[in-house]
């Protein structure tokens, strides 16, 4: 359970002074519906109100807090003109304009005769000094709270400044002093203060040089929250390496015959994420492994590998998908070879119905069928495996780590109980190091770095959208005839083309090619050989032109990104990408990997709208400077921020709201070592620290944890 210390943090939003319903849902989607959410909202500026003038001597274009005598109201006769205020001081006068204002509101707020303090931009207008809409009114007893740095936040539509900033007040005065969970010799060589302090110094900047991340306030918090992270998928990475595996040892006859029916030989990196994976499946320990490989590096490979010696040890093994078309592509890759060792395989998606998939499950609950591909559901209730020994989890973002940890809890733990699963977790997304600390710090990792032989290199190239006529022309001669000096490095005959565009359908919000506008206007020129997928369409109609663009009468394919990972069409050798400034770099380089996977030349052109931006053309500029997923998502981590990798905001990341992993990430490194010393000290948080960093796993909600933990 929660400590009781953390229960005012963890109050809603609305147990705060001046916050209602309304006020409390502005809040919730800005920052989040607890207390605690506003101490993580951190100010992004500031206003200095210390400029104190007396009238006479106050400069124009500058934040004033002056104090005035109020006299005559000037209520306009045409409610379009200002209502204005004259004020004055000893040495001088200012009025004081508003526009669409309520005159009894004023006369309450500002009654004639009284002193008031008013702070706000002050600026000449006629040859006269004015305030419009003073951001603070007040008492002249209230002087001196109004005359401070005053900290800017990030807003949301319909909220302003003056409310929220009263509420981060209040989640400030909620905040508990708990005891110090850090060590406190580190603390000191680090230069930091306790938490509550930092936390109260980080919403009361008086410089710009406070909101700097590298502050001593601002990394000592994000240490907080990178422990918490680190020690979290440590204790379970504890927890489940303390579950007994079982031994899994393959005679290799399954993996020999399915290895003659390869065209290609492995690489050495295959090779030796093979021999990681069977050291591990061979011990007593359960297997947590992340199998990493850039774009076509051949990772399906090296774990039908392993799922083929699960099957030689007499165990089962399945391949999980998160979506249907990687599930049949994965099918399409692994079904030859399983045949050619002899081994059963079924295919169960959400789709599949009736006797067919009865069929299906009553093989994989007799043990007849060895091998499975699906999406989730293979992991529904109804699915039975006799024995299921190794699980392999495709593109493991797109489920998100608690989902990892629940299916693996979830997974069948085989008819006699013999053990947890092994779990092997592939993505074709390369991961910057410090995403792979803080996504999978609870797994091994493997890394595919080379691509097998006779992938060609893809010539990327960028064009403004107003060439947008010739690349359609370019394709017309790369379709029909394969022509030199269409599009650059036209394809051979035969060859076929991908079209992506970033949205489904036109809106008037947005500006952005979709991709039917996009299918249409290209059929009209092409006719019957321009085919369309996208996410909405259902699953069987997404295949049945997937199918026809890989083997039938579709050359040119007009997509969303739902053909960015997994999908394997040999004779795909263009690749158009529309609007490219708007997609991550990572992503990009997902999209472009779809070609060069057959004997054709293949090219990436990048369809930008000019001018383009400073950070889009370091995205542009890196995609074709190098293919190496590996420093293409170090960059992308660079220019983008952990939040927004791959161009979306993947489940499988932990958003972090104090560290940031581009500036930060040596504490990454520092918090990792840190967790790992205190789990082999005092694996169940037992000790005074451990009751401490207990505290700390609650106030960063890492409460799942929090029940690996013993009764301490």
């Amino acid at each position: 359970m929660r400590p009781e210390i953390l229960f005012p943090l963890f109050a809603p939003v609305t147990a705060l002074p001046g916050v209602g319903p309304r006020t409390a849902k502005l809040i919730e989607s800005l920052a989040g519906p607890h207390v605690v959410d506003l101490c993580w909202h951190l100010p992004s500026g500031l206003i200095d109100r210390r400029y104190a003038p007396k009238i006479a001597d106050a400069e124009p274009d500058r934040v004033a807090t002056l104090t005035l005598r109020v006299g005559q109201h000037l209520a306009p006769r045409n409610p379009r003109q200002p209502y204005r205020i004259a004020c004055h001081d000893d040495t001088g006068e200012v009025t004081l304009v508003f526009f669409h204002a309520k005159a009894d509101y004023l006369s309450k707020i500002l009654p004639e005769g009284e002193v008031r303090v008013v702070s706000g931009r002050l600026e000449v207008f006629g040859g006269r000094l004015q305030m419009s809409h003073p951001d603070h009114i007040g008492r002249l007893e209230e002087l001196r709270s109004l005359k401070r740095v005053e900290p800017v936040y990030p807003l949301t539509a319909g909220l302003t400044l003056k409310p929220l900033g009263k509420a981060v007040r209040g989640a400030l005065e909620r905040a508990p002093a708990p005891a110090e969970w850090l060590d406190p010799a580190f603390c000191a060589r680090e230069g930091w203060p306790d938490w509550r302090t930092a936390l109260g110094a980080a919403h009361a900047p008086r410089g710009p040089e406070d909101l700097d991340p590298l502050t001593p306030t601002r990394r000592r918090l994000a240490y907080d929250e990178l422990l918490a992270n680190q020690l979290a998928l440590g204790l379970i990475r504890h927890h489940q390496r303390g579950q007994r595996g079982r031994a899994i040892r393959g005679d290799g006859r399954l993996c020999d015959r399915a290895m003659a029916a390869l065209p290609f030989q492995l690489t050495a990196s295959q090779r030796q994420a093979g021999a990681e994976i069977s050291a591990d499946m061979a011990s007593q320990s359960r297997m947590l492994r992340l199998l990493q490989g850039d774009v076509g590096s051949g990772k399906t490979v090296v774990a039908l590998m392993a799922m083929l010696s699960a099957v030689e040890a007499g165990f089962q093994a399945a391949l999980m998908a998160p979506t249907e078309i990687l599930a049949r592509q994965h099918l399409h890759t692994i079904a030859p070879l399983a045949e050619a060792a002899g081994v059963g395989l079924e295919l169960l998606t959400g789709r599949d119905k009736g006797k067919a998939r009865e069929a299906a499950l009553a093989r994989l609950e007799s043990g007849e069928s060895g091998l499975a591909v699906g999406t989730h559901a293979l992991f529904q209730k109804e699915v039975a495996f006799r024995d299921l020994a190794l699980a392999v989890i495709d593109e493991q973002h797109r489920f998100g780590v608690h989902q990892r940890l629940t299916l693996a809890a979830k997974g069948p733990q085989g008819a006699k109980g013999r053990g947890a699963v092994d779990v092997l977790v592939m993505t074709a997304t390369p991961i910057p190091r410090t995403l792979v600390l803080t996504s999978y710090g609870d797994m091994e990792v493997s890394r595919l770095t080379e691509k097998p032989a006779g992938r060609q290199p893809i010539d990327t190239r960028a064009l403004p959208l107003d060439r947008l006529d010739e690349v359609i022309d370019g394709i017309a001669r790369a379709l029909d005839a394969g022509a030199q000096g269409g599009v650059p490095g036209s394809a051979p005959r035969g060859a076929k083309v991908y079209w992506v565009c970033p949205l489904v359908e036109e809106s008037e919000a947005s500006d952005l090619a979709a991709a039917e506008a996009r299918h249409k206007s290209l059929s009209q020129r092409f006719g019957a050989r321009v085919g369309l997928v996208h996410g909405r369409m259902r699953g069987k109609d997404k295949d049945a032109v997937m199918a026809a663009f890989a083997e039938g009468p579709i050359d040119l394919l007009v997509a969303t990104t739902v053909i960015e990972v997994g999908v394997d069409v040999a004779a795909a050798t263009v690749m158009v990408i529309e609007h490219a400034e708007r997609f991550g770099l990572a992503q990009l380089h997902q999209l472009r990997g779809r070609v060069g996977r057959g004997a054709g030349k293949s090219t990436c052109l990048l369809l930008y709208q000019g001018p383009l931006g400073e950070a889009a053309r370091a995205r542009i500029h890196i995609l074709r400077e190098t293919d190496d997923g590996f420093r293409i998502a170090e960059e992308d981590l660079r220019l983008r921020g952990a939040g927004e990798l791959l161009g979306t905001r993947q489940s499988g990341f932990p958003e972090f709201r104090l560290a940031d992993l581009a500036v930060h990430d040596e504490l990454l490194a520092t918090a990792r070592d840190d967790a790992r010393l205190i789990i082999a000290k005092d694996p169940d948080l037992a000790g005074p620290r451990g009751a401490a960093l207990r505290v700390l796993l609650y106030l960063f909600e890492r409460d799942a944890a929090v029940k690996y933990l013993g009764s301490g």
